[in-house]
């Protein structure tokens, strides 16, 4: 695919990512996911608290509570739930992955990272590109 071409999509997936991010109860940060592989969405998630908990992401002090999941994480979880595979796809995530989550995409399998804005603390893009995984910023 063209380097034009491969920019048009990137920049569709990650409205789509952002769109879906919209869903979160979170207050502080909304975050949406959305995992592609042969052209086809696979997956998708958001940042919020695990099934069965009230959806209520920060404490009294306006902090993130420690049980949220964020949006890579769970666009992967719905994957390993499923007969999909993340091997060879591409992770759409409209904030770049924290240390955490670039373990997971790594693990994964998944092989290229696309997002739009960058957190605070760049150390999990560093490590996926040490471990050969492409990451791409897109500005939309």
């Amino acid at each position: 695919m063209s380097e034009k071409k491969q920019l048009k999509y990137d920049k569709a997936y990650l409205r789509m990512a952002k769109e879906w991010g919209k869903l979160s109860y979170c207050k502080r940060r909304q975050v949406g996911a959305i995992i592609v592989k042969d052209r086809m969405i696979i997956s998708d998630g958001y940042n919020g608290t695990p099934t069965g908990f009230d959806n209520i992401c920060e404490d009294d002090q306006g902090y993130t509570n420690w049980y949220v999941l964020h949006a890579e994480a769970n666009a992967i979880l719905k994957v390993a739930a499923s007969t999909q595979s993340c091997k060879g796809a591409t992770l759409y995530v409209t904030l770049s992955p924290c240390r955490d989550c670039s373990k997971l995409i790594h693990q994964a399998g998944i092989v290229r990272v696309v997002y739009s804005t960058a957190y605070k603390d760049m150390s999990g893009v560093e490590f996926l590109k040490d471990a050969g995984v492409e990451v791409c910023f897109v500005d939309i």
